[in-house]
């Protein structure tokens, strides 16, 4: 089930608050014989954490788990680039769940969401690398305080009464981010030193790719080489983006006129990206982008404008 991103938290005795943690979606399958950690995208994280598998092997057989992998950092709030390393920062990777969306082969989709954390906390253990995303009994306010003080990323709030809708984006569950930043896919780039001088960058609106921006900052040398060793295979003979050419270059010079698209090379769009950035122009471009880490965990289809 995916979150709605939202200008406003919602508030009103039906809402309920977790904080937004940065990290991969992981739903965990455990059946009579294994379990298995599954990305958003299908792939298989075993081998990748496997003192998170051997974490929850306590887990009824027939069960599926719903949550979030997440690095903590030496200040106790996630780090996205730490969980990229994860090799390096074993211990300290967690697992927070969230949701069970099947006990003892038992389907609970179709249960309100208060009545499913209620399972949930009677099924999963805290251990060291497992834990709860707890519910907060805090205000929406209070909430916001709370992030802003603490440098948070933002709040999720859902429905206590939701049902489990997967792949879908109802409306239950929303997502309010205290700066502005999501992922994109990288559809091409300009070439430069280390391979690429900007990545350039696009949402989906329903089947197509349109372009949002250029993104020269958040680059140092090894991220450039890391970068560009994901994408360089992906090279595309035609613009992956509908609405490209543009006329004008624009105010904040982030258009692609046909003269500028002659320095780019082409992507297929497979490759998701996480940037940081100021604001949406009003020729929907992003002002002051800064690449944050890649997203592999990501299916391209799926990235839309979220604010």
């Amino acid at each position: 089930m995916e979150c709605l991103s939202v200008s406003e938290v919602p508030e009103g005795p039906e809402w309920t608050y977790e904080l937004k943690l940065d990290g991969y979606r992981l739903e965990v399958v455990q059946t009579q014989k294994e379990i298995t950690l599954y990305s958003r995208r299908r792939n298989i994280l075993n081998k990748e954490f496997p003192y998170i598998a051997t974490a929850l092997k306590g887990l009824p057989e027939d069960t599926v788990i719903d949550g979030k992998l997440v690095a903590l950092g030496a200040d106790g709030c996630p780090d996205f680039n730490m969980l990229q390393n994860f090799r390096f920062a074993e211990a300290n990777i967690i697992y927070y769940a969230f949701d069970i969306l099947v006990h003892k082969n038992r389907d609970l989709t179709m249960l309100p969401l208060s009545a499913r954390r209620e399972i949930l906390r009677s099924v999963i253990k805290p251990a060291k690398h497992v834990a709860l995303s707890e519910v907060s009994d805090q205000t929406a306010t209070e909430m916001l305080r709370f992030v802003r003080l603490h440098g948070l990323e933002g709040i999720i709030a859902k429905r206590s009464d939701s049902v489990y809708q997967p792949g879908k984006r109802t409306g239950a569950w929303t997502k309010y981010c205290i700066n502005l930043g999501q992922e994109f896919v990288v559809g091409g780039y300009v070439p430069g030193t280390l391979g690429f001088d900007s990545l350039v960058i696009g949402f989906y609106q329903g089947e197509d790719l349109y372009y949002a921006g250029r993104v020269h900052a958040g680059f140092v040398p090894t991220t450039r080489r890391v970068v560009f060793e994901q994408i360089k295979g992906l090279k595309a003979t035609r613009c992956p983006f509908v609405n490209l050419p543009e006329k004008l270059a624009g105010h904040w010079g982030q258009g692609l006129t046909s003269e500028k698209m002659k320095n780019c090379v082409w992507l297929r769009p497979e490759a998701v990206a996480r940037f940081d950035f100021l604001e949406w122009t009003v020729a929907d471009h992003l002002r002051h982008t800064r690449f944050v880490a890649m997203r592999d965990d990501k299916d391209p289809r799926k990235v839309i404008r979220e604010t």
